[in-house]
């Protein structure tokens, strides 16, 4: 069965960087769209980033800061952060339908992985 495992998450100060893994397993990660959607406390879920067939999407405020990787012979996705803010602190799942297209942008996915926290702060 499909299944993403992500890591990576922690204290960060601000302006700092961190980059996020997400392990996938179960389904073909080099012909499917893979996303980042993160939940902060009290918030609604919003989309991050979504990448597939050499498209990506972003959130308007990561845009310059965050970026997006695959290694597909390690079955992994990475999420690089750069210049962290206040406002980036959440729970950052990875996820996806398992097909090409990131038709389910900003947050409708089939598949979720667990979460892994990222906290902004000195």
């Amino acid at each position: 069965q499909v299944q993403l495992v992500e890591s990576g998450g922690g204290l960060v100060q601000p302006g700092g960087s961190l980059r996020l893994s997400c392990v996938a397993s179960g389904f073909a990660l080099v012909t499917s769209n893979i996303a980042w959607v993160r939940q902060a406390p009290g918030k609604e879920r919003e989309g991050v980033i979504c990448n597939n067939d050499g498209l990506t999407y972003y959130q308007p405020s990561v845009k310059g800061r965050f970026t997006i990787s695959r290694d597909d012979a390690k079955n992994t996705v990475y999420l690089q952060m750069n210049n962290l803010k206040p406002e980036d602190p959440a729970v950052y799942f990875c996820a996806t339908d398992a097909q090409r297209s990131c038709s389910g942008w900003p947050i409708s996915y089939h598949y979720w992985g667990q979460g892994t926290q990222v906290t902004v702060g000195s």
